[in-house]
């Protein structure tokens, strides 16, 4: 009997490095990019961007709470890679 794929079959990744070698995988299908907005008025508290690659067996995940860097990690994604930023509303006429 095969293994079954389930949603929790997910990972997150602490290395900036270690994300992008993952992101050159032929298995690499899609990327996602999520800004978040802070909504809390904790004091301290930064707004995060996670990217999301999806491959053929795990999600991986990577949160960076640095605006610079994140913007310099969405450039260095892979041109074959297929980028979708979610989470940001159109704007308005």
């Amino acid at each position: 009997m095969a293994a079954s794929r389930h949603p929790s079959d997910a990972k997150e990744i602490r290395d900036i490095k270690q994300f992008i070698e993952i992101a050159r995988r032929k298995d690499a299908k899609a990327a996602r990019i999520k800004k978040s907005v802070v909504t809390s008025k904790k004091p301290g508290q930064k707004p995060v961007t996670k990217f999301k690659i999806r491959c053929s067996r795990y999600l991986y995940t990577l949160v960076v709470d640095d605006p610079e860097k994140a913007d310099k990690l969405a450039s260095s994604l892979p041109p074959g890679l297929n980028v979708e930023t979610v989470g940001q509303k159109p704007a308005k006429k």
